[in-house]
């Protein structure tokens, strides 16, 4: 989660190795976000809505549907919201260390991606 007023990395989820985003999110911190938060994921997480009720994820066209001009307005508002945390993975696979498989111990992955988040969190107050 990445907050949008500081930019600053808040939490960090993490799975046993490979498994889906909303699997992650299921299991991990979805029971503990708050209802009035907004959530705000892309096409991966279909169905967020059913578990929380304030999210919002981009409409996917149909093959005999197109989309609406507000649909497509609604899916532009999203993704320059979310272009945020997009940015921020970017930051993060800039340490090869994350943008590679990992193939070092799997209970130190953890540690290391919290210290990376420290070091972005900290480069980002140096530049405000």
């Amino acid at each position: 989660m990445v907050s949008r007023a500081t930019r600053k990395i808040i939490c960090v989820a993490q799975g046993t190795g490979r498994e889906r985003d909303f699997n992650l999110y299921k299991t991990t911190i979805g029971t503990a976000v708050h209802s009035d938060i907004l959530l705000q994921a892309d096409s991966g997480y279909q169905g967020i809505a059913d578990l929380h009720g304030h999210s919002e994820t981009p409409r996917k066209r149909c093959k005999k549907q197109p989309l609406t001009a507000a649909d497509k307005e609604r899916n532009r508002r999203i993704s320059r919201e979310r272009i945020v945390v997009e940015n921020i993975n970017a930051v993060l696979k800039v340490f090869k260390i994350m943008a590679y498989p990992y193939r070092n111990h799997r209970r130190r992955h953890r540690l290391r991606l919290s210290l990376l988040c420290g070091i972005i969190n900290y480069d980002l107050a140096l530049k405000t």
